[in-house]
Parts: structure tokens; sequence; C-alpha cells
């Protein structure tokens, strides 16, 4: 979080429309500009910076989200996973398409390229915004606590214990580290950052009783990574098999027996995935988001679209205020 918007990047929406969960389209997810896709930053407000590396960043949310009027607009972060430790106060985030509340204690997890948004309730909310490129999570050496990290961050709000100061701790030694510089300070960093995961994820766990350092399928998040990166041009699966050195057969069979769906749902929901945030959060036109999307017209994209929600495109986006 940083800078206040540019105007140009202002989201344009119908402000105070209602949704079809029964909420209200929040002031945060609105603007008054004209943009055909979500921004993209670094950290809040900075250009994307591809070349970070074994990069750990940490601050206090009040000492930028002051400045903008305790609101955070909708935005994503190309290479960034993001852990926020709210001590005090609470708000409301977009996240993707929906919309939720959140009261301190609590953590909230955003992955890198998901879209989100806040509005804090200003003066009262306190805490901590850490970001780190993923490579410098691996390089913590405890890959496993993070990967569990990324699985539940489809669920982003984590309630923490009333008793929550030893995280916190956490956050404020790995501040100091970061302001001070003292030798030895990126390995203090590394180890500070595992442990802060390793109370998320246990943290998290705790919801469904699950193990919290259960070892994430690696075939899955190779998948993921690979989706990521060419669900815009490539939707057959036999591609992603060939990738993986894998049978079309074997691979979805893998697939569901690690996660309970299809390789082939995987690829379809990041598709759709995209397709609500550019509805959502953009004002460009239907056909070009399906041209975009690389469907073939508008109708392709329309009964994909009607076939994974159950409604058209314009509909959702009127449902949204857009």
């Amino acid at each position: 979080m940083a800078r206040p918007l540019p105007f140009e990047l202002c989201v344009t929406r119908a402000c105070g429309e209602e949704v079809d969960c029964g909420t209200r389209v929040p002031d945060y997810a609105c603007g008054m500009g004209t943009v055909t896709a979500l921004p993209l930053f670094h950290l809040y407000g900075d250009p994307p910076d591809d070349q970070a590396f074994d990069f750990i960043h940490i601050e206090t949310i009040s000492s930028r989200s002051l400045i903008n009027d305790w609101t955070i607009r909708a935005h994503r972060h190309r290479n960034l996973v993001q852990i926020l430790l709210i001590g005090t106060g609470g708000g409301e985030m977009t996240f993707e398409a929906s919309v939720a509340s959140f009261e301190a204690p609590c953590a909230i997890i955003v992955q890198p390229t998901t879209a989100h948004g806040f509005r804090f309730h200003p003066d009262v909310t306190d805490g901590w915004v850490i970001s780190f490129t993923e490579d410098a999570a691996d390089a913590t050496g405890d890959r496993e606590a993070l990967a569990r990290l990324k699985s539940l961050a489809f669920d982003p709000v984590v309630p923490l214990p009333a008793d929550h100061a030893r995280i916190m701790a956490f956050a404020t030694d790995l501040h100091d580290e970061r302001s001070l510089g003292r030798p030895g300070y990126r390995i203090a960093m590394r180890g500070l950052l595992a442990l802060i995961a390793v109370e998320v994820a246990r943290m998290a766990a705790s919801r469904t009783c699950s193990d919290p350092l259960t070892p994430t399928d690696a075939t899955v998040m190779e998948l993921r990574k690979l989706i990521e990166e060419h669900f815009q041009t490539e939707r057959q699966l036999a591609f992603y098999a060939d990738k993986l050195a894998m049978t079309v057969d074997r691979l979805n069979d893998h697939v569901k027996r690690a996660t309970g769906v299809t390789a082939g749902h995987l690829i379809r929901q990041r598709v759709l995935t995209e397709a609500k945030r550019q509805l959502v959060f953009t004002n460009q036109p239907i056909n070009e988001i399906a041209y975009e999307l690389a469907f073939s017209d508008p109708s392709h994209f329309a009964r994909f679209f009607r076939k994974q929600t159950g409604t058209s495109p314009h509909q959702f986006r009127d449902a949204r205020g857009g």
C-alpha cells in the first residue's frame, strides 16, 4: 500500500448499487475514471517490478492507508504474496468479485494476481502488511507452510485468537530487522517470515481441523502455475499434460484425487475468474472481454459464462453496478 491512485486509474463503477448477495457495492471498488484493466502494482501505487527478487517488505496499515482516506482501491500484484495482520479495528474488502467484512484480530492472505481492495475503519484500525516474493518464501526453507497459506487463500480472512501477541511480536521483530539493517538481517527476516507463515497456517487450519503443514501436491501447484501463465491462449488439457510429461487421463485422475475436481475444471475456473474481474472492475465492452479471453465470438463467451454461473455476462455486471 502506498501513494493514492492516479485519477486515470480509478475504476468505473455505479456506486451504491445493491449486489445480489444483499450487500452494497463498496465505494472503494468505485471511481470516476475509465479503465479497461484492473491496476497492476508492485506495492500499491508503484509500477510493476518484474525484476523483484528476494523481496520482503513490512509496514503498518495506518502508515499509508491514512493518507489514502483509509481506502485501498481494487488492484493486483503480479508476483507478491501478502499477509495482513489486523490487530485493531476492521473493515471491508473486495476479493475478486465478492465482498467480505473483517474484524480484529484476524489475518488476511492475498495471493499473487488476486484482485483485492480495502476500506478500513478510520483511525482505529492498525496492524501490519507483509509483502514478499515467492522466491523469498522459498528461501526460508519452510516451503510447506507457505504453500499451505496459498491453498488457504481462497478463504482469505483467518480469525486470530484473542491472545495473538506472539504473531504480532514476530511482525514487530520483522519490521525492526528491516528498519535497522543489522548484520544478518536478511537471514533474520526470512526466519521471521517463516514463523509468521506457520502461525497463520496453524490458525487457518484450525477452522477445518486439518493438518496445517500437510504438503501441497507438487503436480497441482505446477499445473496452477502453468494455467496462470497460459490460460488466455491455451484451454486444451493436452497442452498442460504435455508440459507436465503426463497423459491427459493421468493428469485428470491425479488432480481429481488431490483436489476433488478435474484439471479441466481448474482451467475453466481461471478463465471464469478473469472474466469476472473484467466485468466487475472495468467498463471494457463485453465483446472486447470475449476476444481478449480468446473466445471465437461474444456468443461463445456468453454461453460459457452462463453455463458456469447460471447468468449472462450482462446480468452479472449489472447486478454489481457495472
